[in-house]
Order: C-alpha cells, then sequence, then structure tokens
C-alpha cells in the first residue's frame, strides 16, 4: 500500500505542466548531445547547471536526469551510424552496430537498441521503486577492496570483447592502463609520463581518447580504402519495411535484453562503477553464451542489445546510491549531486521519507521520460538512417568539424584537438594491425579508479596484500576472474592447435 501512495505522489508530481515540459526538453537535449560527437552528457550537463538555479529542485532534476538518460540513446545513434562512440557506454555498441550499418541494417540496429534502451530503463526503474532501501544498504558493503576487484574482472571481460586473439586484447587493456595514469600524482604531487608537456598534467581526457581511436581513425582508414579504390563506404537504399525487425532479429535479442538489464541494474548500484562497466561486462556474458562466438565483431545484434539495455538500466539505477548515500556513481553523478545540495537537499536515506515527492516525482518521470524517447526516436530511425546516403566526401568535413569542436570545448585548449589527431593515427595503425580499440579505452577509464582503490586496501590493510583474499565479496570477484584467465588460455591455447592444424607452415613462420 505505501508502495501505491509513493507512486500516486510521484505521478502528481510529473505529470504537472513544467515538469513535463521539462522533462521532455531534457531528454530531446540529450539525445541531441549524444548524437554529436565529442560533447557527451557531462559537458551539457556542467553548462546547463547555473540553468537550474532558477527552477524548482524537482524540476531541475527531472531535466538534468533527462538529459543524462537521453544522451545514453544518442550515444549510440553515432556509435552505429559513424563508428563514433559519444562516451565509454557506448564504445561496446561499436563493435557489432558499425558492422550491421555497412551490411544496410543500420535500421534494425537503431530500432533494436531502443527498445532495448526503454526495456533496461523501465525494469530499472521498477527495481529502484521496489527494492531501493535494502539495495542501497547493500552497496555500503562494497569497500575499496571490493571495488578493486571488481574493476579486475571489468578489464578481463574487456580482454573477451578482442575477435583476434587474447594476447592483444589484454596488450590493448595495459596500454589503456598506462595511459590512464598520465598526469600528476595525486598522493606524492608527481608528474608520471607528461614528458615535461603542461597540458598533460591532468592527463588524456576520454573523449579526446575516444574520438581519436574510433572517429579520426576510421575517418584516416575509409580514406586510405577510398585512394585505393577500396571503399569501404556504406551503400544503403533506403526503404521503411527494412527499419524492422525480423523474426530472427527478435528471436536472438529477447535473451540478450533481459540479461543486460539485469547486469546494468545490479553494477548502476556500486557507487564507482557507472554505465561503462556494465556494457563491457554485458557485452562479454552474450559473447560467452553465444552459440557461435565468432559472429560477435560482425554484426550480432544481440551485441547491441545487451550493452545497451545495461548501460540505460546502469544509469537509472545509479541514482540510488546518489540519492539515499550521497554517493555518485560516476562523475555525472557527482553533478546531479552537486545539483541537490545547491538546492540545499542533503542526500541520503532520509530523502525517502523526509521528501517524497523528490525522489518519487523523479522516478516517474523518468519512466514517462523513457516513454518520451521512445516515441521520439522510433519516427526518426528513417532520417538518422538516411545519414548513411550522404556521399562520404561530403559527410567527414562536418564530422571533423564537430570532433574538433566537442574536443576544444572540454578546456578551451588547442592541444586537445592535435593530442586527438595524433592519437587518430595511432588508431589507424590498430586498425591495420586489428587490434580491438575498446580494451584500450576501458582500460584508461578503469586505470586511475583502480590505483585509488588499490592504494586505499593497502592503507586500511597497513600494505598486507591479503586483504584482497579475506574479504568475501572481494574473493567472490577475483576467483570469477581467476576463472576467466582460465578460460581465455583454454581458448587461445584452442585457436593456436586449429591454426596449426590449417595451415601448419603458417603458424611455424609465426613462431619464429
Amino acid at each position: 500500500m505505501d508502495l501505491l501512495s509513493n507512486l500516486a505522489i510521484g505521478f502528481q508530481v510529473a505529470l504537472s505542466l513544467q515538469n513535463l515540459f521539462y522533462c521532455a526538453v531534457g531528454v530531446s537535449l540529450g539525445t541531441f548531445v549524444g548524437v554529436l560527437p565529442g560533447i557527451g552528457p557531462l559537458a551539457t550537463i556542467a553548462m546547463l547547471l547555473p540553468v537550474t538555479f532558477y527552477l524548482p529542485p524537482v524540476t531541475a532534476l527531472i531535466m538534468l536526469a533527462g538529459v543524462y538518460y537521453g544522451a545514453m540513446y544518442g550515444g549510440s545513434i553515432t556509435s552505429i551510424l559513424m563508428n563514433m562512440p559519444g562516451d565509454g557506454a557506448s564504445a561496446v555498441v561499436v563493435l557489432d552496430g558499425n558492422p550491421m550499418a555497412k551490411q544496410g541494417r543500420a535500421g534494425p540496429a537503431l530500432v533494436s537498441t531502443t527498445f532495448a534502451s526503454f526495456f533496461g530503463s523501465c525494469v530499472a526503474l521498477v527495481v529502484v521503486g521496489l527494492f531501493a532501501p535494502p539495495l542501497a544498504a547493500w552497496a555500503l558493503e562494497f569497500g575499496p577492496t571490493e571495488y578493486f576487484s571488481l574493476m579486475v574482472l571489468g578489464l578481463l571481460a574487456a580482454v573477451m570483447l578482442t575477435r583476434e586473439s587474447a594476447l592483444k586484447g589484454i596488450a590493448m587493456v595495459l596500454l589503456g592502463l598506462l595511459l590512464g595514469i598520465v598526469g600528476i600524482d595525486v598522493n606524492s604531487g608527481e608528474y608520471r609520463f607528461t614528458f615535461g608537456m603542461q597540458d598533460l598534467s591532468d592527463g588524456i581526457n576520454f573523449v579526446v581518447l575516444a574520438m581519436g581511436l574510433f572517429a579520426f581513425g576510421e575517418i584516416i582508414s575509409n580514406l586510405a580504402e577510398r585512394k585505393k579504390g577500396n571503399s569501404d563506404t556504406i551503400k544503403y537504399r533506403f526503404r521503411w519495411r527494412d527499419l524492422m525487425l525480423s523474426r530472427d532479429d527478435f528471436r536472438r535479442s529477447v535473451l540478450p535484453v533481459f540479461r543486460g538489464t539485469g547486469v546494468g541494474a545490479l553494477l548502476g548500484l556500486l557507487p564507482g562503477t557507472g554505465t561503462t562497466i556494465a556494457s563491457f561486462i554485458a557485452y562479454s556474458v552474450e559473447k560467452r553464451v553465444a552459440r557461435d562466438p565468432s559472429r560477435f565483431g560482425h554484426g550480432a545484434i544481440e551485441g547491441i542489445v545487451a550493452p545497451e539495455a545495461a548501460n540505460n538500466a546502469a544509469a537509472n539505477t545509479s541514482f540510488i546510491p546518489t540519492l539515499t548515500l550521497g554517493v555518485p556513481g560516476d562523475s555525472v553523478m557527482a553533478l546531479m549531486l552537486a545539483a541537490l545540495m545547491i538546492h540545499g537537499i542533503n542526500p541520503g536515506p532520509a530523502v525517502m521519507t523526509d521528501q517524497p515527492e523528490l525522489f518519487w516525482g523523479l522516478l516517474v518521470s523518468m519512466v514517462i521520460g523513457n516513454l518520451l524517447l521512445l516515441i521520439l526516436n522510433l519516427p526518426m530511425v528513417g532520417i538518422w538512417v538516411r545519414l548513411l546516403t550522404i556521399p562520404y566526401r561530403m559527410l567527414y568535413p562536418p564530422v571533423i568539424l564537430f570532433i574538433c569542436i566537442g574536443v576544444y570545448s572540454l578546456r578551451n585548449n588547442v592541444f586537445d584537438i592535435f593530442l586527438t589527431a595524433l592519437i587518430g593515427g595511432v588508431g589507424y595503425l590498430f586498425i591495420k594491425l586489428r587490434c580491438e580499440p575498446a580494451p584500450l579505452l576501458l582500460g584508461s577509464i578503469l586505470g586511475p579508479l583502480m590505483e585509488e582503490n588499490f592504494r586505499r586496501s593497502l592503507i586500511m590493510s597497513r600494505g598486507d596484500p591479503a586483504i584482497f583474499l579475506t574479504r568475501p565479496i572481494s574473493l567472490a570477484f577475483l576467483t570469477v576472474a581467476a576463472l576467466v584467465v582460465v578460460l581465455l588460455a583454454v581458448s587461445t591455447f584452442r585457436g593456436w592447435k586449429q591454426r596449426a592444424k590449417d595451415n601448419p607452415a603458417r603458424m611455424l613462420h609465426e613462431r619464429t
């Protein structure tokens, strides 16, 4: 009965004309921002934060939340159509989304992500409404030791994304970890890997790395192919009936959407994990349970819907630790927390009881916002797909312009643009060497977090590394990570054995 009365309060707040208007503004702006490469929800929410000073607290949170989960969907559009992830969570969608677009199936890819996003968000919101207090208490059990072990598991899951070899995946993860610790060491104040350049003192921004590896690298690769006469541009004949999912697509998508939603809903509860780890782990789970893992990376629809459902579910459940514990899950949630405190609201378990109109109004508005996203984006799928019919020589110059504007807006620094171009050259080299950039991207994101939690754990144990094995949750994560290592070793050995059987002369040449 309490749940029904709380939902009644939520609908009363969310269905007011003012809140409905700002919810629509938030999701529309979020989708637009997600489509633009290099900007993302973090910069947009930061720019809109002063605007919320003049709005009621609930209305301000409703608009900012709309920007957040709207951008989650918008990022998948450019990931699928142009191989340009708007954020870390969208980087996984690139792996199968862009190959689907190149096969002329951009319409089904976008439609499937729309429904997966909607389903993942709605299920996550039901979880929030039913289990927020006990789940918030469970999240408190996680300390730095558990987070470090979880991130180790997440990095090993990223290795499983590679299509070529596990060794290449491990190398890319390690390179990402090295790039992630560039800048000033927080504890000692020492400069690390900056080579005397002050512009690198704050590290390499994720957007710079993502735009360089994926966007610039892809543009250079396409231009090189065109110069050879082997144009890799997408030839797409637009027909409305081609937007619909086939029966086989629907059958392959159902279980991955459920599994991705479950992974995202659970990981979104943990402060410090965010949507990126959720989408990577959801993808690796699907690749592991698939009967034919070789389909992944070549346009498997499961590789799109599972991470998309996961990142949207995580985006919604991440509001639980932010509102009930005052612990943000990522940098976007940190801005949401700042918006709360600006309006004089102290986050904590008492928010649900002392200010039910805030908690439940935001919750119901997120359901309405996701429904608005569904209504808004389904008719626009055809418009997005028509982007593929634009000649590439006309498409890539404005894309580069938007990337440069987005990268420059991060710190108003021209150095970031040159760094993006340099990383783009490295990204092209990775394409030629068949090295997956997604594990590198996750390694760069998790590198600083892993180092911080590792140091905090050792401080807690006074330098005893056994703390990672004596805490039950940490031990469970490390045990699963060890099993993943064994699976990777077995699959690598089988791959070598199969290649040796198929082409023994080539394998002898590789070893020598």
